[in-house]
């Protein structure tokens, strides 16, 4: 993946929290127009997919001025609704600043916009990914809550050196989970929502693998960056999530897996409970994923 924002120490400008001001009359009007196209066309087409949840947090981006969002105007709607403020950072952050703002309810968003060469699929997470995507989902309480328990898992997995297990766990649910609404499958996770045709793959396509959620499972799987996955994670519910996040004993999980191999996406595994449930139709996406290439 061509990522270019990626660091190991705050750049110029950036407190030592990775936090910085967004700057937001910086934006271009051409930045602006990418925005609104990018959220009118993605938030229609997403009906019928994404879930019911998400689709109702989308009112709170709604509210604000069309185009870039203003954190500042957005966080005085976001936060008297969820308890939750988004920064900006400058990219990907090292991992105990991100679990540290997560566990304060605070959720890093990156503060650049892809260019409009790349408005159907960005090469790396940017703003539309992380407001877009990932926003919305405050709104639910038991998935907020799981987000903030989650931050402060993390800030246990650095001290065990086990990091990279808890960030499979973030893959499949935060960017890549699914989830079965009135006996639909439906997406939450924020790397979908902001990729419409993984979206569409994920949810329509005979060939990934969708397995329900088994915690240990999904920390021996890899994941890929540079193409759709291979497997997907299925959950009841959010309530359910938060409850199995909640029951699980990481640290002895932790232990367990350190000595047994990766599972590779799309594996097989003999514990595995597969979804069986139907999947969506493929219905007409926006104007701007028209002929897009399978990434």
């Amino acid at each position: 993946m061509a990522a270019e924002h990626i660091y190991d120490a705050p750049p110029p400008g950036v407190a030592a929290d990775w936090t910085m001001g967004q700057n937001w009359s910086a934006f271009t009007a051409e930045q602006h127009a990418v925005w609104r196209t990018l959220f009118d066309q993605q938030s229609a087409a997403l009906a019928g997919y994404a879930c019911a949840d998400f689709m109702r947090g989308l009112d709170l981006l709604g509210r604000i001025a069309p185009g870039v969002p203003d954190f500042a105007e957005l966080n005085r709607h976001l936060t008297p609704a969820t308890g939750w403020e988004v920064v900006a950072v400058p990219g990907w952050i090292p991992n105990r600043p991100f679990f540290e703002h997560l566990a304060n309810r605070r959720f890093p968003a990156a503060n650049f916009l892809r260019p409009p060469e790349q408005i159907g699929y960005s090469e790396e997470p940017d703003m539309f990914h992380d407001i877009f995507g990932h926003v919305p989902m405050l709104a639910n309480p038991a998935f907020s809550d799981f987000l903030a328990a989650y931050g402060e898992a993390g800030l246990r997995a650095e001290a065990l050196g086990a990091a990279d297990y808890l960030g499979r766990l973030w893959l499949y649910t935060v960017e890549f989970g699914l989830v079965v609404e009135e006996g639909e499958l439906r997406a939450f996770g924020g790397g979908l929502l902001s990729s419409y045709a993984e979206t569409v793959a994920a949810l329509t396509a005979p060939e990934p693998r969708r397995t329900w959620l088994d915690i240990e499972r999904v920390m021996r799987t890899k994941y890929h960056f540079d193409e759709f996955q291979r497997s997907y994670f299925v959950v009841a519910g959010f309530e359910e999530l938060l409850r199995a996040t909640e029951e699980a004993d990481f640290a002895a999980i932790y232990r367990r897996i350190a000595d047994r191999p990766a599972l590779e996406p799309g594996d097989a595994f003999a514990g595995d409970v597969l979804y069986d449930g139907p999947l969506q139709p493929v219905r007409p996406g926006p104007a701007f994923m028209q002929g897009e290439a399978r990434r």
